[in-house]
This record gives C-alpha cells, sequence and structure tokens, in this order.
C-alpha cells in the first residue's frame, strides 16, 4: 500500500485511496465484541467526518453506556432501536409478533436511511440474529446489501451469519470465545457488557 508523502498536522503518513468503494463487512461469532467493534468503526469514521447510522435489532429494552456516548457524536451519528428486547431469553414475555414486527420496521427503516444518500456508514447490529431466529427473511438482508450505494459501507454484527450474507461480503470476522467471565458467576460489568 502506497501511502502519500505528505503528513498530517500530527506527522503521520496520510493514505490516499484513489478508488472509493463501499464495502460489506459483517461481524459474527460467539465471541464477545460485534457491537463493540461496529462502534469503534463508527468512531473512526466520526474521526473523518463521516455520516454513520447505527439500527440496533434485537436489542433496545436495556440502557448500555454506549447509548449516551453516542448522543455526544450527532449530527454525524445517528441511532435508532428496532427491537423490543431480547428475544425468546432472560425473561423475554412479549409475542413473537411482537419482536417480528418491530424488526421488520427496523428493517424498512434501514432501507429508507440507506437509499437517502446521507450516510456514509450504515451499521445493522444484531441483524444475523434477527435472521437466524427468523424475525427477518435473510432475503431482505440480501436486497439489502444490494441496494448499497457505490461509496456506502454497510456493518453487519450478530451472531449465526446467514452463508448468503457471508457470501456477499467483502470482510468477514468472526470472534470465537474461548471463556466468559459469566460462566464463573460473573455479573455483566458496567462499561464492558453494557
Amino acid at each position: 500500500m502506497a501511502f502519500k508523502e505528505e503528513r498530517n498536522a500530527d506527522g503521520l503518513k496520510v493514505i490516499d485511496t484513489k478508488n472509493k468503494r463501499g464495502l460489506v463487512l459483517v461481524i459474527t461469532g460467539d465471541g464477545k465484541g460485534k457491537t463493540t467493534s461496529a462502534l469503534g468503526i463508527t468512531l473512526r469514521a466520526y474521526g473523518y467526518g463521516m455520516k454513520v447510522c447505527i439500527i440496533h435489532f434485537i436489542k433496545g429494552d436495556i440502557h448500555s453506556g454506549e447509548m449516551d456516548a453516542l448522543k455526544h457524536l450527532k449530527p454525524n451519528v445517528e441511532e435508532h432501536f428496532a427491537g423490543v428486547g431480547f428475544y425468546k431469553i432472560r425473561g423475554d414475555d412479549k409475542d413473537p409478533t411482537e419482536h417480528i414486527e418491530s424488526a421488520n420496521k427496523g428493517m424498512d427503516l434501514a432501507f429508507e436511511k440507506l437509499e437517502s444518500g446521507e450516510f456514509d456508514i450504515v451499521i445493522l447490529d444484531e441483524i444475523n440474529v434477527a435472521v437466524n431466529m427468523d424475525l427477518i427473511d435473510v432475503e431482505r438482508v440480501v436486497e439489502f446489501i444490494s441496494k448499497k450505494p457505490k461509496e456506502t459501507h454497510i456493518v453487519l454484527t450478530g451472531r449465526n451469519a446467514h452463508d448468503k450474507v457471508i457470501e456477499l461480503a467483502h470482510t468477514v470476522t468472526e470472534l470465537k470465545e474461548v471463556k466468559h467471565a459469566m460462566q464463573k458467576g460473573i455479573e455483566p460489568q458496567q462499561g464492558i457488557d453494557y
């Protein structure tokens, strides 16, 4: 990779991307850190003045620190919740149709944000879980990817990414759990887990 000879204000070499193109990234696996990775991409993009839209699927009824942090990145970062809470775990007592309707409204919003041309990056957090749990048909995600404008990046997170989504992606990262504090009975920790 060739770097420009010029340097920025911090004295670092500047990368010159001649052929800009939007990528499709999938962050999957049973390990911790999928959403955190997507938020790292958000932070990096914010540093370049890029606009990011994050739509969370599944999540939505538990407060997390990133919700408060992302408010400070407005107007370049927009965050939406297309979930009514965890599905079939953590005491979920909602009717499955409520989860399905919420997830599909989230997909409608995702198409709207993608097609607006306003965002450099659109992140669908936990979309892989929503597909795996039959809340959203994988063909809607395939269609979403196919409608991606040339220079827009898409990030899809969550366990159990569908083979069709993996096939369409440019970059796929699978996080593997080696061990987790919860296995030792340690409760989720503020600032680390939420």
